[in-house]
């Protein structure tokens, strides 16, 4: 296996893609989901709604997994980034607006309409912030 070098990795996830959030369940089992995210070379940041089933089952457990893979056609790349979340309600609202300007096309008028309104509902959204204790790496 061939490991990314920390420079491959932070471009690559500077790249706009979706990353895969892995929580554990009550019963255990994995529930993973799609979202998007940011990297700023130490840390990892998701949005969610605050009534999102995931912040019940952050809270329980904190421990998650972030995938990150190649888009078709692409050299084989992926990282993951296991660790444990701190949610907090502070910075979600901006989050989710750097994410929407990274991951939609902000002069669509409805992509404008519904960042508007999560940023006037910001105390109804969490920033997940994803603190690494391990991050694995592929590129090849």
């Amino acid at each position: 296996m061939t490991k990314l070098t920390d420079e491959a990795r932070d471009a690559f996830l500077a790249e706009t893609r979706i990353g895969i959030l892995s929580t554990a369940g009550e019963d255990g089992w994995p529930i993973s989901v799609p979202v998007w995210f940011e990297w700023d070379g130490s840390h990892a940041r998701v949005f969610t709604s605050a009534t999102s089933p995931k912040v019940g089952r952050l809270e329980r457990d904190p421990r998650v997994s972030l995938l990150v893979v190649n888009n078709v056609g692409e050299q084989e790349y992926w990282v993951a980034i296991d660790g444990e979340v701190e949610v907090r309600e502070e910075g979600a609202a901006e989050l989710a607006k750097r994410l929407a300007d990274r991951y939609w096309d902000m002069t669509d008028a409805e992509h404008l309409k519904t960042v508007n309104m999560w940023v006037a509902e910001g105390a109804t959204l969490r920033l997940l912030e994803i603190v690494p204790t391990r991050i694995r790496t592929y590129g090849g």
